[in-house]
C-alpha cells in the first residue's frame, strides 16, 4: 500500500497535467482563430424587418453576418455606406445575412424600409430592422458596439445631422458572436470602415473565413 504523501503527489500531478492539456488545447485554438479574436456576445432580441416579420438572434444562429446601423432620410453618409453594403451584397454569397438597423425607429417603419430596399436593390439576405427605439439602441450599443444618438434641434444644419452615428460594419459569426480583426502588431480592431469601399476586401476575406469555421 502506497503511503498517502505518494498517493496525494501522483493525484497533484495527474491534475496538473489535465490542466497544462487544457491550456494547450486552448492556446492551439485560439491561435489557429488570432487574426479574428472573440470581442463579445450578441445580445437577445426582437425586432421587426422590412416585411413585417419579427426576427431574433436565434433566427440568425448558423450564419455569418454583417451589421451597420443607418436611417432612410441620411442623404450623405448613410448612402454611402449603403453603396458599399449592396457591393457586398453582390460579391459575397447569399448564405451571409447583412443586416441594417434603423438610427430613426419613429420614422423608419417597415413599410418605409421595405421601399427603401427596393430602392437599393437589397436581395432576401439583407435585412433592415426596426422597433422600439430602446430595443433598435439596446441592440446597436450593447449588442454590436454601434454607436447612435439622436441630436437636438438646436443642434442639426441639415438631414445628416438628425442622428448622429457609427460608420462600421460589424461582424458576427454563426455563434452571434462579435468578431474583431487581429493585426501583425497584434492589436485588435473591432469593425471595418463602412463609408470606405477599400474595406471590401478586407471585409470579404474575414467572413470568408468565419464561413469555414465549424
Amino acid at each position: 500500500m502506497q503511503p498517502p504523501s505518494r498517493k496525494i503527489e501522483r493525484l497533484v500531478l495527474a491534475g496538473l497535467a489535465v490542466v497544462i492539456l487544457v491550456i494547450t488545447i486552448a492556446y492551439f485554438r485560439s491561435r489557429k482563430h488570432s487574426d479574428l479574436p472573440v470581442v463579445g456576445q450578441v445580445t437577445e432580441f426582437t425586432l421587426t424587418n422590412q416585411l413585417g416579420q419579427a426576427v431574433s438572434l436565434q433566427d440568425l444562429r448558423g450564419r455569418v453576418w454583417i451589421a451597420d446601423i443607418i436611417f432612410t432620410r441620411c442623404p450623405a453618409q448613410c448612402l454611402q455606406m449603403t453603396k458599399n453594403m449592396r457591393t457586398l451584397q453582390a460579391q459575397l454569397s447569399h448564405h451571409v445575412q447583412l443586416l441594417s438597423l434603423t438610427a430613426d425607429p419613429a420614422f423608419d417603419t417597415p413599410g418605409i424600409l421595405k421601399a427603401y430596399a427596393k430602392r437599393v436593390d437589397a436581395t432576401d439576405n439583407w435585412m433592415f430592422l426596426t422597433g422600439s427605439k430602446s430595443n433598435v439602441y439596446h441592440l446597436a450599443m450593447n449588442g454590436l458596439g454601434l454607436s447612435a444618438e439622436e441630436t437636438t434641434p438646436a443642434e442639426r444644419q441639415s438631414l445628416d445631422d438628425l442622428f448622429i452615428h457609427s460608420k462600421k460594419f460589424m461582424l458576427v459569426d454563426k455563434r452571434g458572436r462579435l468578431r474583431g480583426v487581429m493585426d501583425k502588431n497584434k492589436n485588435i480592431s473591432v469593425g471595418f470602415d463602412g463609408d470606405e469601399a477599400t474595406s471590401n476586401p478586407e471585409i470579404i476575406a474575414a467572413v470568408e473565413k468565419l464561413m469555414r469555421e465549424k
